[in-house]
């Protein structure tokens, strides 16, 4: 089951990027790992073709989604629960009982 969709503010709680926060970019439901904005970036170099220059440009490298955690702002980190209203099943935050993401 996935928690995790594009759009979503989450923080890493571990690895090198310990602390920082993003949006979700991308989500790979097989591969149980996501993209996040400015996270767990790797330099990858380009060849130079006939248009243009080669060039180094920076990526972001998929992560675990076991990494990382819902959050609300900058600083709130929330577990996620589940409720159904008018038949349509919604993220909450456990604590709060505010709707998450979309």
């Amino acid at each position: 089951m996935n928690k995790f969709k594009k759009g979503d503010a989450v923080k890493v709680i571990t690895g090198k990027d310990k602390g920082k926060t993003g949006l979700i970019t991308a989500v790979f439901p097989k591969l149980n790992k996501i993209t996040v904005e400015q996270i767990n970036i790797a330099k990858k170099h380009q060849k130079k073709t006939q248009e243009s220059q080669g060039k180094i440009i920076e990526v972001s490298l998929p992560m675990d989604w076991s990494n990382v955690i819902h959050s609300e702002g900058k600083e709130n980190v929330v577990r996620v629960s589940y409720k159904i209203e008018n038949g349509l099943k919604k993220k909450v935050s456990s604590k709060t009982g505010k709707s998450i993401g979309s």
